[in-house]
């Protein structure tokens, strides 16, 4: 996420291994554990719609 909260708009489109409270969220949305949610993002680039993806692939 941003460090400024009034510019969101293209953030919006990222996902942070860095940042503890992007990688809760995306590990609570999906069900995964720390070190799967953290190779997803990994291999996505931190692109939001391909980690979204590849955590639906892993689910499946």
């Amino acid at each position: 996420m941003a460090d400024n909260k009034k510019a969101t708009k293209q953030d919006r489109k990222r996902v942070s291994a860095q940042q503890p409270y992007e990688l809760y969220y995306f590990r609570q949305k999906h069900g995964l554990t720390v070190d799967q949610a953290k190779d997803i993002i990994r291999k996505a680039g931190n692109d939001r719609d391909k980690a979204n993806k590849l955590a639906e692939q892993q689910k499946n």
